[in-house]
């Protein structure tokens, strides 16, 4: 279905025992985010009003049960369960883990089938999301399952990007996991990524390097001289800006960041902690490389705050705006491209000389 009117944002509603329904609710308490998009959460009415009455909070509902009802100007909750929840604020239980899953799984099939024109997913507790229809350690790993492309966890802020080769996996078996088909799919993912949809048309990227100090020269292992250092050098010949690998200890100190459009770190902390130092409340986490746009707040179910009304907007609403953003790059993006094929190919032949 084509998008009409406003951007049509879906919004899941997360774990409804940690802060998702509150961050929901108080960011579109502010009308201005109405003249911005067409919110649809997909949850229930009757949920999300009990939330409303317990933390005060003003919110106007205009529930619907199918997406061709939405409409602009209104904060419009798909009634995907009908069924009285039990809360146990503060707690993951069975059956908000279910409800999260089921919320998440519907807004991502709608997304499939282009009933929205993005996903926010407010968060997630991973370990009561399992269960026999769902074994999937999060919301990245069934959306590259589900949609099409090559996905990757892409941290965003007005000032970083950081992508990551590996995300939610031991440590022990970040090394092995690391070869050059990865980095090369990793770097074009990204590459991609930041010409479609930042709209940046050389991008520059610098990976970091997978052991301290990048193994000073095989003392702290190879895998860096082996791996990493070969694949970006033929990576370089080939025509892409990427360099490193870099010592990630004194990456980010020393500011080198901000010489590069993108980084990529080898596994997850070694990219989350100082982006989140850098950019906690304000960061996004970006499922880049495939074919439709989700983003989600950059922190967890924060059980320990929830129901309480304190949890901080900023990350939610700055990844409403991040979608949005991205949304329209890429439409841009493709517009130009479709456009500038339309009027590429040469015509065969030219004037013919005859006697």
């Amino acid at each position: 279905m084509k998008s009409q009117g406003k951007i049509k944002v879906g919004i899941s509603i997360g774990d409804l025992n940690g802060v998702g329904p509150e961050i929901v609710l108080n960011t579109f308490a502010q009308s201005d985010m109405l003249d911005l998009c067409t919110p649809i959460i997909f949850a229930s009415t009757k949920t999300l009003s009990f939330v409303k009455k317990q933390l005060n909070i003003t919110t106007n509902l205009h529930g619907i049960n199918d997406l061709r009802s939405s409409i602009d100007g209104k904060v419009n909750v798909l009634n995907v369960w009908k069924e009285p929840f039990q809360f146990s604020v503060g707690q993951g239980t069975e059956e908000s883990g279910l409800l999260a899953i089921k919320s998440f799984t519907l807004a991502t099939e709608a997304l499939k089938n282009r009933e929205i024109d993005v996903l926010v997913t407010a968060p997630i507790s991973k370990v009561n999301i399992q269960n026999d229809d769902f074994k999937f350690p999060g919301h990245t790993d069934y959306l590259a399952h589900e949609l099409t492309g090559d996905a990757m966890m892409l941290m965003i802020s007005d000032e970083l990007r950081v992508g990551l080769l590996t995300d939610h996996i031991p440590v022990k078996e970040v090394a092995s996991r690391i070869d050059a088909d990865l980095i090369i799919k990793k770097v074009n993912t990204l590459y991609n990524s930041l010409r479609r949809d930042f709209a940046i048309v050389n991008p520059k990227i610098a990976v970091l390097g997978i052991n301290p100090h990048v193994g000073d020269n095989g003392v702290i292992g190879d895998d860096d001289d082996k791996v990493v250092i070969p694949t970006l050098e033929d990576m370089r010949a080939s025509g892409k800006i990427v360099y490193g690998p870099y010592a990630a200890d004194s990456f980010f100190g020393s500011g080198n960041y901000k010489n590069f459009d993108g980084i990529i770190a080898a596994y997850h902390d070694q990219g989350l902690i100082p982006f989140k130092t850098l950019s906690f409340g304000k960061g996004v986490n970006y499922t880049a490389g495939l074919e439709a746009i989700r983003t989600s707040p950059d922190h967890g179910t924060a059980y320990d705050i929830a129901g309480k009304n304190e949890a901080d907007i900023g990350s939610f609403r700055e990844a409403i705006y991040k979608a949005i953003e991205l949304f329209r790059n890429r439409k841009a993006y493709d517009l130009l491209t479709e456009n500038v094929l339309k009027i590429s190919p040469r015509k065969s032949g030219g004037k013919h000389r005859g006697k």
